[in-house]
């Protein structure tokens, strides 16, 4: 298979007993967004990032402005950022809401009605941020929470309702089968921002899809941030504990737009840009699936010499990163239902990212 066209992570789990024995990870590979991005204006690209990124095209194109802006030594004014950070917190409660819906009600007949306004409020909130209406905001955010109400939702931690088809989820995936070994949790912050933008811009072709940090390679995304903030305890059930750290961030976000959408109220760290020297730039934004950074080079005319792009998918799915030091070396308590169970932890790092899972049988540990 050429790697310039592998678009699935690729996940082989070695069976031993009631054991993970090995853990291989093939993470995914696209061609150079380097070559298809020199020589051609921001303006002429900024439209085919959609196209280009289907995950979180929203905090593509806020990252990309936001890298060139800054390439080109340009001032952002308030309602700029206002705008943008607005936007890509929008997109990042609509792709955790499309992340709940696909792993975990999708199935649920009793919330279906329920589903659907859910996700048409979704659509009306996108609309919303794109006219910069704040009441609009707010108003969509209100029938957010309402249908989430509706779904069992309903308190401010983010806690489902006893009996709702989200606790009973919970509940479902602290039934674990797989106990990971105990491990020493690093997180992605913006604190590594610096030493991420210059290694992209080094020359390592391998940064984009093998990147680390001194040999250490953090998680990124909603159970990160909640970690962070010190909001959850790791537990003993990661998928579970993933799962409320998605509902928790999901609670959060809609009061955030409930309220106003204040900037000065919202997160540290959302869309942060950083000027390099001449027609260089660089940003980094907090997606829904953790921290997207974009870097650029500018020629003497104003056109793009250089695009680099390190994806949150590229830590969590590294091949010595989160999800295998989650699996490497695991306990089996049920191994009738080890593949099933292996599959749900694949997926509490992110239900919308394509994969392959093969099974290997190595005899017993």
């Amino acid at each position: 298979m050429s790697l310039a066209v592998r678009d699935q992570i690729e996940v082989t789990v070695s069976l031993a007993g009631n054991a993970i024995a090995a853990v291989e990870i093939l993470p995914r590979v696209r061609p150079s967004l380097a070559r298809l991005f020199a020589g051609k204006s921001a303006s002429s690209l900024l439209n085919a990032l959609p196209r280009l990124f289907s995950l979180c095209a929203a905090a593509h194109q806020v990252a990309f402005l936001s890298a060139i802006g800054a390439a080109r030594g340009a001032g952002i004014n308030l309602a700029t950022r206002q705008h943008r950070m607005t936007l890509v917190v929008a997109e990042r409660l609509a792709e955790l809401l499309r992340g709940l819906f696909v792993a975990h009600l999708a199935q649920d007949p009793t919330g279906a009605d329920a589903i659907r306004a859910l996700m048409q409020d979704v659509s009306a909130l996108a609309g919303s941020t794109k006219a910069n209406c704040r009441l609009a905001l707010s108003e969509a955010a209100v029938r957010i929470a309402a249908a989430l109400t509706a779904l069992g939702i309903a308190n401010e931690d983010g806690a489902p309702m006893p009996g709702s088809p989200l606790a009973l989820r919970i509940a479902a995936l602290e039934e674990a089968v797989v106990k990971p070994v105990p491990m020493q949790h690093s997180f992605l912050s913006a604190a590594d921002d610096h030493d991420i933008i210059e290694r992209l811009l080094a020359n390592d072709v391998r940064v984009c899809h093998c990147p680390d940090l001194e040999g250490r390679i953090p998680e990124t995304g909603p159970w990160a941030r909640q970690m962070m903030r010190g909001r959850i305890s790791p537990g003993r059930s990661a998928p579970a504990e993933r799962l409320k750290a998605r509902i928790a961030e999901i609670v959060g976000l809609c009061a955030w737009f409930k309220a106003g959408a204040h900037i000065e109220t919202a997160q540290d760290g959302i869309v942060e840009s950083y000027g390099l020297g001449p027609r260089r730039g660089a940003a980094a934004v907090e997606c829904a699936r953790g921290r997207l950074y974009h870097a650029v080079e500018l020629d003497r005319q104003g056109q793009i010499s250089r695009f680099e792009c390190l994806a949150p998918t590229e830590w969590n799915f590294h091949a010595r990163g989160p999800l295998f030091r989650s699996l490497q070396g695991a306990g089996l308590t049920a191994r009738p239902h080890a593949r099933a169970a292996i599959r749900r932890v694949i997926e509490s790092f992110d239900p919308c990212v394509a994969f392959t899972l093969n099974f290997r049988e190595v005899g017993d540990a």
